[in-house]
């Protein structure tokens, strides 16, 4: 009898033969090779992701680099915009019940205003942000300001003998309470004496109409003359259209600017201006202000721009401007001041108003009310026939 042997097998082998090789089958590698693909196209999306996001990050810092050019324009010269929006916070949270607030911060206030005017997306763009977003749009919005005024700056400081030590600058940058023409006085000026301190306390006579001022009527022909609105205009509408403003009367030569300025248009394409870049159709206070801070500067002898000029504050000088405009003392000075505004608005965009047609002053003019009337007798008729 044969005797059969049954082989066991142990199943705690620990070690694997080195002869037992793996060969991936052609459905393997397939796999292999898709899942690789997928990964790529998963990569090439990601890098097409930050591309666009950089793109969109770069079309927003250019427009807010933009933007940013109107606001040492027509809101503040040197006030950081982080101001103007804690002070219109501080009067949110307190529901507008502090009512002794000082004049800088009714100012602060103002320019907030003014920056929603010039900005109109700016409120609700800011809510929207959360603050590292907030500080990048701060960031370039000061970055277009501070280039505007350089460029500003670049415009209009062309004179190579500026200052007191020029009598034509001299004349123009001298206190309104003096005589450039008095020899002692230009001197104790020249050599910065004690009795005759320039600074922003006194009115330049280059502000005044026919650089002329009436000691016991200061107001009168203040913020009216010639050199300001050329000024004003070549840098808000464009340095050739400053040689259109003639005289500096109430209404011939706007008339004769109007035609001239028609007709050269009629000719010529000309660049955008900073006017219809940032929607200006009516001359501010605070674009008048800045005009103001950029002509004394030209007509200074320093070369770049600074706070302080030897005894002369710009930005107490801009505030002066604003507050002559801005804090007026009663009903009768605010109707003067409005009238100055409207003068200002002709001299440099003419006599067009079309931006003043509001609804409401359509809905009373003729071809309104004659609608009306002829419902209204429709109306009657209908009273009538039934």
């Amino acid at each position: 009898m044969t005797v059969r042997v049954i082989p066991t097998y142990s199943f705690h082998t620990t070690k694997i033969s080195s002869k037992f090789k793996f060969f991936p089958t052609p459905f393997y590698g397939r796999r292999r090779k898709a899942r690789a693909k997928r990964r790529i196209a998963t990569l090439m999306e990601e890098v097409e992701n930050l591309k666009q996001d950089r793109a969109i990050k770069q079309r927003k810092t250019t427009y807010y680099v933009s933007q940013g050019r109107a606001i040492r324009r027509l809101v503040a010269l040197y006030t950081p915009t982080e101001d103007l929006i804690a002070e219109n916070d501080r009067r949110c949270e307190t529901h507008d019940r502090d009512f002794n607030t000082t004049q800088e911060q009714d100012r602060l206030q103002r320019g907030y205003i003014e920056l929603a005017k010039a900005l109109p997306w700016f409120h609700d763009k800011l809510a929207s942000l959360d603050h590292e977003e907030s500080e990048h749009m701060l960031r370039q919005l000061k970055r277009g300001a501070d280039s505007a005024r350089g460029d500003d700056t670049a415009t209009l400081k062309e004179l190579h003998r500026r200052g007191f030590v020029s009598d034509i600058c001299g004349k123009l940058l001298c206190p309104a309470e003096w005589s450039w023409e008095d020899p002692v006085i230009r001197a104790g000026i020249r050599d910065r004496t004690t009795a005759f301190i320039v600074s922003e306390n006194s009115w330049p006579l280059f502000m005044y109409q026919n650089c002329e001022a009436d000691a016991n009527n200061l107001e009168h022909g203040l913020m009216k003359s010639k050199l300001l609105v050329m000024g004003f205009k070549a840098i808000f509408t464009s340095p050739s259209s400053a040689n259109e403003v003639d005289g500096e009367g109430e209404g011939a030569d706007i008339i004769e600017n109007n035609r001239r300025a028609q007709r050269q248009s009629d000719q010529t394409k000309v660049k955008t201006c900073v006017a219809s870049i940032i929607g200006m159709r009516k001359v501010t206070a605070r674009a008048i202000a800045y005009a103001a801070c950029q002509i004394r500067f030209a007509l200074s002898s320093i070369t770049s721009w600074r706070t302080v000029d030897g005894d002369f504050d710009y930005q107490m000088f801009w505030n002066n401007i604003v507050d002559f405009f801005e804090d007026v003392p009663g009903p009768a000075a605010r109707t003067r001041i409005s009238e100055l505004l409207e003068w200002w608005t002709r001299k440099v965009f003419g006599t067009n108003h079309r931006q003043d047609l509001t609804s409401d002053v359509i809905s009373r003019m003729s071809v309104s009310a004659l609608a009306a009337q002829r419902l209204a007798m429709e109306g009657a008729a209908f009273d009538s026939d039934s």
